[in-house]
């Protein structure tokens, strides 16, 4: 039987040179004006997506290395995604816009009272991708630079302040009486007296309740931590996992179990496995591109390097691409977990090549080895991954109307005539978008 799924895109570049290095940018779209991402967040909606995240870094790394992160637009630079939300609000009428925030750079209180806004002026559609990234926080003090689990500690106090002012109206406390000419109960408000590890605030928020619905917590955390904030926390978990069955429902019950433990509900969060498909027109063409990838020339590799230069902050493309990666050539600051992605289990004497040929090689949707195939095949997968009980995935690339249009031109009325893709929006926001179903 088919079940229906979500679906939401991640913009993975974020607000930032969308189709930079690609043949798309001469379509010339200026990544500073929001018509393109209008268009392309139009188009999302006309698909029946849930919601479009836009992911955010507002750190360009270490002094050192800020010029890998540049150099080809891999980290940077990005403007404030909080910023964009209103003009896509604009365009759309159902789906769901998810900027990134990060609780080291907003005070609970004007947290609260900023997004209360946009809740109230997009019509209850706003969500908000909760990040710890505690490489970023050096830039708003250096009191908020903290480990990796306190930075969740710290993110934790942040939400409940923030959902304490939310919740500092009572229900009935807007009267908007015109007779008696009553506007607010004041008796009917909750002082909010927060004095925490982490932060001190007094209520109540001067921005109105939301009685329809506080913004969706979406969360990306893959520890043990991340996913133990997001059983407690969050309405959506962005999930990186492989896609076989016992691997798929093993990371659902971790999720599940997180929330029972808080007192939540399994079916309060919705998890959104993250694919990156590459649809083609057919079967042969799938094979074709497979093949290719299985022998890149140098320059494909040396892009690649370009990308994994920015991410680990350290200069690959500097280095013998025929000798072993000797370990010392990362800093400090690169995390362990950035350098085993790398190194996967091809062990630290294989040399540089043989690590990007594997992050170069593409596998078929078909034979379940990767994303590339038709879109029959590809709805396939998603069909399988609903019999295992999947709420629904998460699609992601540059946001530009190029890059969606090739990759849901053909998916999307597949997925429609399959009964997997919505086609119509419920009444009342995101929130009751991801309550639907």
């Amino acid at each position: 039987m088919t079940t229906q799924q979500h679906f939401g895109w991640f913009l993975a570049r974020g607000f930032g040179p969308q189709g930079w290095g690609y043949p798309s940018l001469d379509w010339d779209y200026d990544w500073t004006r929001p018509e393109i991402y209008q268009e392309a967040a139009r188009t999302l909606e006309q698909a029946g997506f849930d919601l479009v995240i836009i992911e955010d870094a507002p750190s360009l790394g270490s002094a050192e290395t800020i010029d890998l992160r540049v150099r080809h637009a891999f980290g940077g630079p990005k403007h404030d995604p909080l910023l964009l939300a209103p003009y896509l609000f604009q365009a759309t009428t159902h789906l769901g816009v998810v900027p990134t925030v990060n609780p080291a750079a907003y005070l609970p209180y004007t947290a609260a009272r900023q997004f209360a806004a946009l809740q109230h002026l997009s019509g209850h559609r706003l969500g908000l991708n909760v990040v710890t990234d505690t490489g970023s926080a050096r830039h708003f003090s250096d009191a908020a630079q903290l480990g990796h689990d306190e930075a969740y500690d710290r993110a934790e106090e942040w939400l409940a302040g923030v959902r304490a002012l939310w919740r500092s109206w009572e229900p009935d406390a807007l009267v908007a009486d015109r007779e008696t000419g009553v506007y607010a109960d004041g008796s009917r408000m909750n002082a909010v007296r927060h004095r925490g590890r982490y932060f001190a605030f007094d209520g109540p928020l001067n921005a109105l309740p939301l009685p329809n619905g506080e913004p969706a917590i979406v969360s990306p955390g893959g520890s043990g931590r991340g996913l133990g904030f997001a059983g407690a926390n969050s309405d959506v978990q962005l999930a990186l996992a492989p896609l076989h069955e016992e691997s798929v429902r093993a990371y659902r019950a971790k999720i599940h179990d997180a929330a029972i433990a808080a007192g939540r509900r399994p079916s309060d969060i919705k998890i959104l496995f993250a694919i990156q498909p590459v649809i083609t027109s057919s079967a042969e063409e799938a094979d074709r591109v497979v093949a290719a990838s299985a022998h890149p020339d140098d320059a494909a590799l040396v892009q690649i390097a370009r990308k994994q230069s920015s991410d680990l902050e350290t200069d690959l493309t500097a280095l013998d691409l025929d000798r072993p990666i000797d370990p010392a050539v990362f800093g400090p600051h690169v995390s362990r977990g950035s350098i085993q992605r790398l190194i996967g289990d091809r062990g630290e004497d294989a040399p540089l090549r043989a690590h990007l040929t594997a992050l170069a090689r593409a596998g078929r949707i078909a034979d379940r080895t990767g994303f590339v195939g038709t879109a029959e095949e590809f709805a396939d997968l998603i069909e399988e991954l609903g019999e295992w009980g999947n709420d629904g995935v998460l699609l992601w690339g540059d946001f530009h109307p190029v890059t969606l249009h090739r990759t849901l031109d053909e998916l999307v009325p597949v997925l429609r005539r399959r009964g997997i893709l919505r086609r119509e929006y419920a009444d009342g926001g995101l929130q009751a978008n991801l309550r639907a179903f």
